[in-house]
């Protein structure tokens, strides 16, 4: 079996309106321009997987089942727009174990998944068919990019944030920017 090209794409201020901690689907509302962007990237042939860090889990601000309508709202959101995601994984940790918001111990730990470190992109390579080297990961933090740069992947920095710690291979001021170094960059990574 052939493995697939991915892009991975950050949630919040990637994706949808950097507007503090979503609790509610309501609250999340798309950036302009990002379903045409990954409808140009789903045309060349990208699969597209949501990868977020979700502390709102562990702060005790909402259970881990109130994620799933938050992401169907995402969904149906980039649908109107012609647009799907091929999945979206999350993690819900709080890696400081005595910070104040990371209330519930079940999820009060240093983990694997929590970018920067890689365990959501490694877990979606694996279950969707994934070839990491020849793949894109775009987010606004440097976390963002420290995850793809820890599996091989091209990384783009969305925004205009500065992030001292990451060394992104491009920076775009979004995420129509985004799709159009990735796809002018692809064949570099076949």
């Amino acid at each position: 079996m052939s493995l697939r090209w991915a892009v991975f794409l950050d949630r919040d201020g990637t994706l949808n309106e950097e507007v503090g901690l979503i609790t509610r689907p309501e609250e999340l509302r798309l950036i302009p321009g990002v379903p045409k962007a990954l409808l140009r990237l789903r045309e060349a042939g990208a699969l597209l997987v949501v990868v977020t860090n979700q502390p709102v889990v562990a702060r005790g601000l909402i259970p881990e089942e109130a994620l799933v309508p938050i992401h169907d709202q995402l969904k149906r959101l980039l649908a109107r727009e012609g647009v799907s995601v091929d999945a979206i994984y999350y993690c819900p940790h709080h890696p400081e174990k005595d910070h104040p918001e990371a209330r519930d111990p079940r999820y009060r730990r240093d983990c694997g998944c929590r970018k920067p470190k890689p365990g959501m992109l490694l877990d979606a390579a694996r279950d969707l068919g994934i070839d990491l080297g020849r793949s894109f990961m775009v987010g606004d933090h440097g976390r963002d990019v420290g995850a793809g740069k820890a599996v091989g992947c091209g990384t783009v920095l969305v925004g205009s944030r500065d992030c001292a710690d990451a060394r992104p291979d491009a920076r775009a001021a979004d995420m129509s920017a985004a799709a159009d170094w990735i796809l002018a960059r692809r064949h570099d990574h076949l």
